[in-house]
């Protein structure tokens, strides 16, 4: 079996929603779970950013960041090195065992993502009073299961991340569409945005964790509370 790694990306704002994260795929699963933090990175990650009164501002992109990991995510295959690496945003609760979600990887695929419609508008907010970015293939990119070995992820060098816009990355610029494989919405179901769905294997508060006024009452959030101080 190739290897197996679960890449989470990290943000000291949200400590607490990455520590849910983490806890909620090891209630599941013994499956290496490592953190995508921009200290870790090194030369790896070499983008300008700028913090504009708590909000990020990517130079490049000429952007907001929701997050200091919006971009340093496309260094996952990088950093995993060989075999299925999968990335999560740290605003998720895994319900399952995600070896169900390795177990779905396709070789002929570079990556495998759900393949959400979610459109949002100029001046929409969202958790902390963060920007909301319209972009192609909106969250998209916040499960990637990556085929490291893929030979199209050549394309995604460490010097395409540095210096090409966040929202070429974010819509797979490196790849035809062909190598796009698509998981179904319960891998990355969207609370107060996707439609009902009965049973989500993983729930994603993409507007805002319980922990966040306004948000105390998603969808899964006593769920998530359970696991908040593991």
């Amino acid at each position: 079996m190739q290897k197996r790694s679960v890449w989470v990306g990290y943000d000291p704002r949200f400590h607490s929603a990455y520590d849910v994260t983490v806890a909620s795929i090891r209630k599941h699963s013994d499956l290496s779970v490592e953190p995508v933090a921009l200290g870790d990175l090194g030369d790896l990650y070499r983008r300008p950013t700028e913090n504009l009164g708590g909000q990020l501002w990517d130079t490049i992109s000429d952007a907001p960041m929701s997050t200091e990991f919006a971009i340093s995510r496309f260094l996952v295959p990088h950093l995993a090195g060989s075999g299925w690496a999968l990335f999560l945003d740290c605003d998720m609760l895994a319900r399952t065992d995600l070896n169900a979600l390795f177990d779905l990887a396709d070789p002929k695929y570079a990556v495998m993502c759900v393949k959400h419609n979610h459109q949002v508008q100029d001046g929409d907010r969202k958790a902390i009073d963060q920007a909301q970015v319209p972009y192609a293939r909106k969250n998209w990119s916040s499960v990637m299961l990556f085929n490291c070995d893929h030979p199209s992820n050549r394309a995604l060098t460490v010097e395409l991340i540095n210096t090409v816009p966040g929202r070429d990355l974010h819509r797979f610029c490196w790849l035809k569409d062909e190598e796009i494989g698509e998981l179904s919405l319960e891998w990355n179901w969207l609370a107060n945005v996707s439609p009902p769905l009965a049973t989500p294997k993983i729930v994603h508060f993409t507007e805002g964790t319980p922990d966040m006024p306004g948000y105390e009452n998603s969808p899964y959030a006593d769920e998530w509370r359970e696991l908040e101080n593991i």
